[in-house]
């Protein structure tokens, strides 16, 4: 194996890529999770925090942009989602290097959840998760297990491509 990371034949994906790659398809999953949701429901508003002005909200705060509009917070929602999404595949990947499914995904899930459920009322943006409708909390849990499933899914499918024999 070449210091890159990828082998001689140039199969070989490194497992911070695999992993940005499996982040990227799990904020698919649940992207179509709330868009599927939102056609069931019939609904036209929010579903959850994660489904509204609040993370551009954040971000337009943390980063000190004065006057964010409603349609920049949602262009800065986004761009967190699927920046955040993506990178946060990695976790999953560095996880998975050190223990078997399914305690990768589950310890990958804890976690995701455990910084949904705190980072929106500790940045001031929502009220405490206790506080939350059931509606909101269970679009939350059900869209953010879709996002869990899909970047296991996908890493384990993009890691077992590299042992197959070419």
């Amino acid at each position: 194996m070449g210091s890159n990371g990828f082998d001689q034949r140039g199969g070989r994906l490194p497992w911070p890529v695999r992993g940005v790659l499996a982040g990227a398809a799990g904020t698919a999953a649940m992207t179509l999770a709330y868009g599927s949701e939102r056609r069931i429901r019939h609904a036209m508003a929010q579903l959850d925090f994660d489904d509204s002005l609040v993370p551009g909200e954040i971000v337009g705060s943390v980063l000190h942009l004065p006057d964010v509009t409603d349609r920049e917070a949602t262009e800065l929602g986004l761009a967190l989602r699927w920046g955040y999404g993506s990178a946060f595949g990695c976790w999953h990947g560095w996880l998975r290097r050190r223990l078997p499914e399914p305690w990768a995904a589950l310890i990958f899930g804890a976690t995701l959840m455990s910084a949904t459920l705190t980072l929106f009322p500790l940045l001031g943006r929502t009220p405490p998760p206790w506080r939350w409708p059931r509606d909101v909390l269970a679009t939350s849990f059900g869209t953010h297990a879709a996002y869990v499933l899909s970047v296991a899914v996908v890493d384990h499918v993009l890691a077992g491509a590299e042992r197959r024999p070419r």
